[in-house]
């Protein structure tokens, strides 16, 4: 076979492909705001989710950010978005650090509660067009917050046009349940565990 030969069929193959997609993407008329899951064990979830929030403020879409979890330690998404992104993107830090750090439930059941009425705010807000709870996930597995009323206020209350991203391991059945767009991240290989430490501008 010549290369002109190859060249033609590979154009005859793509194009089937590309018709058939056409056909389907076609169909693909619905707008909404999306509940969308980032959770599973492997590195990735904040990260991807960060990725979304800053699409936003490239579009120039109002959006906000709530971190559960992490505490003031500063990271450089923070760091960017507080310091020249504030006007367009929210970003509340509303936990001390992870839990095995605090060891004191009643007080980070407190901030948990807190940083959901943060979140609530935030998602009311019709301005926002994206909200991101960061680590909610661990804050629900650890029981300072209902997981009813979370699925209840997301799937009743949310603007329909809102997209609310929530990440962190272990995420509950009843949040898959009623989510739009969920990912799992698989750990295949970490650094971690041939000793090598979070790094800045890969960790944080």
């Amino acid at each position: 076979m010549t290369t002109e030969d190859d060249n033609t069929r590979h154009a005859a193959k793509m194009g089937k492909i590309k018709a058939a997609r056409d056909r389907m993407m076609a169909t693909k008329t619905a707008e909404k705001g999306l509940i969308i899951v980032h959770t599973g064990a492997g590195k990735g979830k904040s990260s991807a989710a960060f990725g979304m929030i800053f699409r936003c403020i490239a579009h120039g879409m109002r959006c906000g950010v709530v971190q559960f979890i992490k505490g003031g330690m500063s990271t450089g998404e923070r760091d960017l978005i507080t310091e020249r992104f504030g006007d367009i993107c929210a970003f509340h830090t509303m936990g001390e650090g992870f839990t095995w750090e605090t060891q004191d439930k009643t007080r980070d059941t407190q901030l948990a509660k807190a940083a959901w009425e943060k979140a609530k705010e935030l998602i009311l807000d019709p301005e926002n067009r994206m909200v991101l709870l960061d680590e909610i996930n661990i804050a629900l597995r650890y029981g300072y917050l209902d997981i009813a009323e979370v699925t209840d206020f997301l799937a009743t209350r949310k603007p329909p046009l809102t997209h609310v991203v929530l990440t962190g391991r272990n995420a509950k059945p009843e949040l898959i349940e009623i989510a739009d767009l969920v990912t799992e991240m698989e750990l295949v290989k970490h650094p971690f565990r041939a000793g090598v430490k979070a790094q800045k501008g890969v960790e944080f």
